[in-house]
């Protein structure tokens, strides 16, 4: 496919972290450009990679590169979104995987394809699918969504300290006639902050559309219910590496992560704690891997990367 343009970021932090086997079985979450699935399968001898995504665009262009790869058997591609998980892989008669790697967020080919709509830099009808299949759209949520709505995944999922003004306005503009582009939805936005306030923190509209895509694809609410079924499918020694872009996303990591690898009520007094009571995982990062100052300096969507990675043990 011409021109799509990823550098995978992490990529070899990710990938290393996961102690690849020859004979393994993997999964990655999030095929994107590739990057993470093919490096997986340079490692792999008799092994099998199962990679997800929700986007024809992505799996199109990784049948053609990654084709040497499929016609040795080592991926396999998997049409669907990460939170089916168990139920894609048990059509391929797999109930257990060594290792899990995702990177979150959206990737670069889908910002930069205009008529995506993911973007507030192009000119573009309000979609912001990742799976250009599913019915609800952003031009959905910010014609019918409620007041209160709008407000509650401004605030939520955006850190928008605006988002009443901003949702005041989009219900009055919408009164008069549907906002049905992104750069309609930009000028309602910008109209409803302060001029003060947007002298500063970037772009006026980036946390209200990062608010609207969240919503529109459920991402918080997948992540959790994938992750969840990931640490489920895990084999002792089996890994799973998580790339975050965003505090709430790689909050809700952290916490699953320290949730599994926490120790249960001890009783006081106890000299050595037994080992059934010891947790089934362990973080292998304490404190999140961040990306190298090459790769900092070589991709600026890199900066807001972390990666954290826990393991089974028992």
């Amino acid at each position: 496919m011409k021109g799509f343009k990823h550098i995978t970021v992490l990529l070899n932090e990710a990938v290393d972290a996961l102690n690849i086997k020859a004979d393994g079985i993997y999964v990655d979450g999030t095929l994107g450009g590739g990057g993470h699935s093919a490096l997986i399968a340079q490692k792999l001898a008799t092994g099998v990679l199962y990679a997800f995504d929700q986007d024809d665009t992505a799996l199109t262009y990784n049948t053609r590169n990654l084709a040497p790869e499929i016609e040795q058997n080592k991926v396999t591609l998997v049409k669907g979104n990460f939170r089916q998980l168990s139920e894609k892989l048990a059509i391929h008669n797999v109930s257990k995987i060594d290792g899990m790697v995702y990177d979150l967020g959206v990737s670069s080919p889908q910002f930069d394809d205009a008529q995506r709509g993911f973007s507030y830099n192009y000119d573009a009808p309000l979609d912001m699918r990742m799976d250009q299949t599913q019915p609800l759209t952003a031009k959905q949520i910010v014609n019918e969504w409620s007041f209160n709505d709008l407000m509650r995944i401004l605030t939520r999922y955006g850190d928008e300290k605006f988002a009443k003004q901003i949702s005041r306005s989009i219900e009055r503009h919408r009164q008069v006639k549907t906002i049905e582009t992104t750069f309609e939805l930009v000028e309602i936005i910008k109209e409803a902050i302060p001029m003060g306030a947007r002298r500063h923190g970037g772009h006026p509209a980036k946390k209200s559309f990062q608010a609207i895509r969240i919503a529109v694809n459920d991402e918080l609410g997948a992540l959790e219910s994938s992750l969840e079924q990931a640490l489920n499918l895990l084999n002792i020694n089996g890994r799973i590496s998580v790339i975050t872009f965003q505090p709430l996303e790689d909050r809700i990591v952290k916490t699953m992560f320290r949730e599994a690898t926490s120790i249960g009520d001890v009783p006081m007094g106890l000299p050595v704690i037994p080992a059934e009571m010891l947790p089934d995982f362990k973080l292998v990062t304490r404190k999140p891997i961040l990306p190298s100052e090459q790769e900092l300096s070589e991709n600026r969507r890199s900066h807001s990367a972390k990666l954290r990675v826990i393991e089974r043990v028992k």
